[in-house]
């Protein structure tokens, strides 16, 4: 099936049992994934953020990791824009990041998934280290929109806290 744009839509099943994994929960928390031949041209390999949701070409999908830091996107993008695709905003960049490493965690994941060596100007280890020693680049923007709590204030409070979610999406 082609949309409006010339994208041509694929089965919604994925064949890496990685990818089919990380799309089913992107899907049950309001994200839309769908299959999709894609050109070139795309800001991450195989990954296109159109209207809210993921586009996803398995044959040019470099890293699945790569799924959730443009999920945390849209997730932690203005719902106001949200449909406009990614913003540009340091905030919500950094926001992406702690969300990638809160849904890799909730999925069972190794920070690698998300931060993985082909990503991040070549620091992918090193956001990979630094978040799983505590060092959650992005998680007062998460905080600040409701969807965790800050490990300092939670304890305090006596909730979970970051990595774990009150809430995937910002409303």
């Amino acid at each position: 099936m082609a949309t409006p744009d010339g994208t041509t839509l694929l089965a919604d099943d994925f064949a890496d049992p990685l990818v089919a994994r990380i799309a089913a929960f992107l899907r049950s928390i309001g994200i839309p994934v769908e299959g999709a031949t894609l050109e070139d041209g795309t800001f991450l390999p195989g990954i296109a953020v159109v209207d809210g949701g993921l586009r996803v070409d398995p044959s040019r999908l470099a890293w699945p990791g790569d799924l959730l830091h443009e999920a945390g996107h849209v997730a932690c993008g203005d719902p106001a824009r949200r449909d406009e695709g990614v913003s540009d905003d340091p905030g919500e960049e950094m926001a992406a990041l702690a969300w990638s490493f809160a849904a890799a965690t909730h999925l069972g994941l190794d920070p690698s998934v998300p931060f993985h060596e082909g990503g991040y100007h070549g620091e992918g280890a090193w956001l990979a280290e630094t978040f799983s020693r505590g060092g959650y680049v992005g998680a007062p923007m998460l905080a600040m929109w409701g969807l965790t709590h800050e490990p300092h204030r939670a304890k305090a409070m006596g909730a979970p806290a970051y990595p774990q979610m009150l809430a995937w999406r910002r409303t």
